[in-house]
C-alpha cells in the first residue's frame, strides 16, 4: 500500500503509517492555528513512534504535508510548488511536535531559518503535558529601517495552553501579509531590480570603503535599486567566499528586504559562483558580470555590441552549468550512436563556435580601423586622444571642444564607442592661422577591468596608438585621484603607450575648494579646468598647440639628421 507520509518513515509499521496517513483527512478551521484535538492526536502519534511529526497546513485549513523527522530534528520537503509573489508569504504554516526537556517550549534555530528562508505563514511547536497543550509560535515581521544586518525580523509568542490563544488566524495573517507587501513595495522601484551589494575584504585590502562606493556607482549605472550594502573583513572562503554561515545570513537578509539580486565586489571563481547560487534561489553576479551588463546596456554601435557579446560569452563559458538534471538527456539516435552529447555540452560547443565567429568579425573590424588610421595618417592630421578613468568628464570636455553632442552622463561608462571630430586650434607659428587636428573620445578605464572585456575592446583601445598627444583627464574632486591615475597608467603600460606625451587635465575644479586645488595642481602638474562651464579650456588648447609644435620640431630635426647622415 502506498502512503503519502514523507520523511523519516523507515522502520515504521504499516499500522503506524496508516494512522499517520489519516492525518491528511483532518481539517482546521481558517480562524485557528491548529485545533486542540488535532494537536493532541499528532503529539500522541509522535510519542508512540518516537519521532517528531510536522504538519504543513494551508490557509484553507487543509493538511498539505505530513512530515516525519527524528526525535531531535525535522526536515521539510521541497516547497517549490507552493509559489509566492514578491513580498508575499507562502500561504502555508508548519506545526510540529517538540520533545524537548526544557521547561519552556522554544522554537529551534533551524525552524526560525525555515520560517525566514521559506517565508512560511507561521511556525509553531506544540507539546502535551498532562492535561495541557502548550504552544509557541513565530511569524515574520516587517523589517525596521533601523534594523541592523542579521537582526531578527520575526516575533515569537508563548502560551502554556492552546486554549489561551485568542487570535483569528485568517484575519491576522492577511493583515500581516499586507504589511509585509507594503514595506516591500516601498523599497521596490518601478523598472529596477532590487539588489544587495556584498564586499569581502582581507586585512591587506586597500581602502575597501572606496571599492564599495565604486560598486554602488556601477550598480546605479546598471539601474539597480540598492537596498543595502554588507562588508565583511575576513580571508575569503575558497568555496563560498563568505563562509556558509555568513552566506545564509545574507540570503535571509535578502528575503527580509525583498532583494532579487546579490552583487559581489570581486570576481567570483566559477566554483564559488556555483556554490553560492546553489545556496539560494536569488540571482548572483560579481563585479565583472555587472560591468559586462553595463557595457551590454550602453553599447550602441554594431561593433560595440559584438565586442560586448564576445566578452560575455568568454566570461560565462566556464560558468555554464546544468541547472536541471532533466536537461542531461542525450541527443543520440540514428547516425549518432554512442553516448552522444548532453545539452550542456551542446551549449558549450555552440558558445565556442559563436566566440570563434565573433573573433573573426572583430578582427575584420580591426583591419578596417587600421585602414582608416592609415588614411588619416596620409593626410598628416595629428591625433589627440582624450582618456582617463570612467566618469571623470571626458565626453563633456570633448563636446565643449568640438561643439558635439556625444552622450555625456553622470554615470560610469557613458561612452563605449570612440568618437572622432575635427578640432581647429590656434597655430603657434602664425596666430592668425588655425591648425586642424583629430580629437578622439575613448571608453573610460576602471580598476580590475575584466580581462575578457579588455581583450574584446582591443580594437577600440588600439585607437590610442595613433595619437600624438594623450589628454589624461582626472577628477580633481575625487579623493582617490592618485589611485585612479595609477589604474589608468597601468593600462597604458600594458598598451605600450607610456612613451606618448601626456597632458594631465584636472577637471571639475568647480567642486574643489581653492586652497585644496593649489595643492592638487602642484602635485599632479596638471591643467585645472571645468569642462562643464569652460573654465581653463582655453589654456588647455594652448598646451595642446605647444605639444604639437614641439613634436613637429622633434620630427623635423630627426628627418634632417637622417638626411644629413644619408
Amino acid at each position: 500500500m502506498k502512503y503519502n507520509v514523507t520523511g523519516n518513515i523507515k522502520g515504521l509499521s504499516p499500522s503506524q503509517l496508516k494512522l499517520l496517513d489519516k492525518l491528511y483527512s483532518r481539517r482546521v478551521n481558517k480562524s485557528e492555528i491548529i485545533t486542540l484535538d488535532l494537536a493532541r492526536e499528532m503529539y500522541t502519534l509522535a510519542d508512540s513512534i518516537g519521532r517528531q511529526i510536522g504538519l504543513l497546513i494551508t490557509r484553507e485549513g487543509k493538511i498539505a504535508e505530513v512530515v516525519i523527522g527524528t526525535k531531535e530534528i525535522i526536515y521539510l520537503p521541497d516547497l517549490g510548488r507552493y509559489r509566492l509573489g514578491q513580498g508575499r508569504l507562502r500561504r502555508i504554516r508548519l506545526i510540529y511536535t517538540d520533545f524537548g526537556k526544557d521547561k519552556e517550549l522554544k522554537i529551534k534555530s533551524d525552524i526560525y531559518t525555515d520560517l525566514e528562508k521559506l517565508r512560511l505563514d507561521m511556525v509553531a511547536a506544540i507539546r502535551v503535558d498532562k492535561n495541557r497543550t502548550a504552544i509557541t509560535y513565530a511569524y515574520l515581521m516587517p523589517p525596521s529601517p533601523k534594523e541592523k544586518f542579521g537582526g531578527s525580523a520575526s516575533a515569537t509568542e508563548e502560551f502554556k495552553d492552546l486554549d489561551q490563544v485568542d487570535i483569528d488566524f485568517s484575519e491576522f495573517i492577511t493583515e500581516l501579509e499586507g504589511e509585509l507587501s507594503y514595506v516591500t513595495e516601498k523599497t521596490k522601484q518601478v523598472g529596477k531590480t532590487s539588489a544587495i551589494l556584498v564586499g569581502v575584504y582581507d586585512k591587506s585590502s586597500h581602502d575597501p570603503e572606496s571599492s564599495m562606493l565604486e560598486l554602488k556607482e556601477l550598480a546605479r549605472t546598471a539601474n539597480l535599486n540598492i537596498l543595502d550594502t554588507i562588508i565583511q573583513y575576513r580571508t575569503p572562503d575558497p568555496k563560498t567566499l563568505l563562509g556558509t554561515g555568513k552566506l545564509e545570513q545574507v540570503v535571509l537578509h535578502c528575503l527580509k528586504l525583498g532583494a532579487e539580486l546579490i552583487v559581489f565586489d570581486c570576481e567570483l571563481r566559477p566554483g564559488q559562483w556555483r556554490a553560492i547560487i546553489n545556496e539560494t534561489e536569488l540571482k548572483v553576479i560579481d563585479r565583472s558580470m555587472l560591468i559586462l551588463d553595463i557595457f551590454a546596456q550602453r553599447a550602441n554601435s554594431s561593433e560595440g555590441r559584438l565586442q560586448v557579446e564576445l566578452a560575455q560569452l568568454k566570461y560565462n563559458l566556464p560558468r555554464l552549468v546544468e541547472s536541471d538534471a532533466g536537461l542531461s538527456r542525450l541527443s543520440g539516435g540514428i547516425g549518432g550512436r554512442g553516448p552522444g552529447e548532453t545539452k550542456l555540452e551542446l551549449g558549450r560547443r555552440r558558445i565556442r563556435d559563436r566566440i570563434s565567429m565573433l573573433e573573426k568579425k572583430i578582427t575584420k573590424i580591426g583591419e578596417q580601423r587600421d585602414l582608416r588610421r592609415k588614411q588619416r595618417t596620409a593626410k598628416e592630421l595629428p591625433v589627440v586622444a582624450i582618456l582617463g578613468y570612467t566618469n571623470v568628464g571626458k565626453s563633456t570636455l570633448f563636446n565643449f571642444l568640438t561643439n558635439s553632442d556625444v552622450v555625456a552622463e553622470n554615470k560610469l561608462f557613458a561612452t563605449l564607442d570612440p568618437a572622432h571630430r575635427r578640432l581647429r586650434i590656434p597655430s603657434k607659428k602664425d596666430l592668425s592661422q588655425n591648425e586642424l587636428v583629430i580629437l578622439t573620445d575613448t571608453v573610460g578605464f576602471i580598476r580590475n577591468l575584466p580581462k575578457e572585456l579588455r581583450a574584446a575592446f582591443k580594437a577600440t583601445l588600439d585607437e590610442l596608438k595613433e595619437a600624438q598627444v594623450l589628454i589624461h583627464v582626472l577628477d580633481a574632486s575625487d579623493r582617490l585621484i592618485a589611485d585612479r591615475k595609477n589604474s589608468v597608467d597601468e593600462i597604458l603600460t600594458e598598451l605600450e603607450l607610456t612613451s606618448v606625451p601626456q597632458i594631465i587635465v584636472l577637471n571639475k575644479i568647480d567642486r574643489v575648494p581653492p586652497l585644496e586645488l593649489d595643492g592638487i595642481v602642484t602635485e599632479f602638474q596638471g591643467v585645472p579646468i571645468s569642462a562643464a562651464n569652460g573654465v581653463g579650456v582655453e589654456v588647455l588648447v594652448g598646451e595642446i598647440s605647444n605639444y604639437l609644435l614641439n613634436l613637429k620640431k622633434i620630427t623635423k630635426d630627426l628627418q634632417q639628421a637622417s638626411y644629413d647622415t644619408y
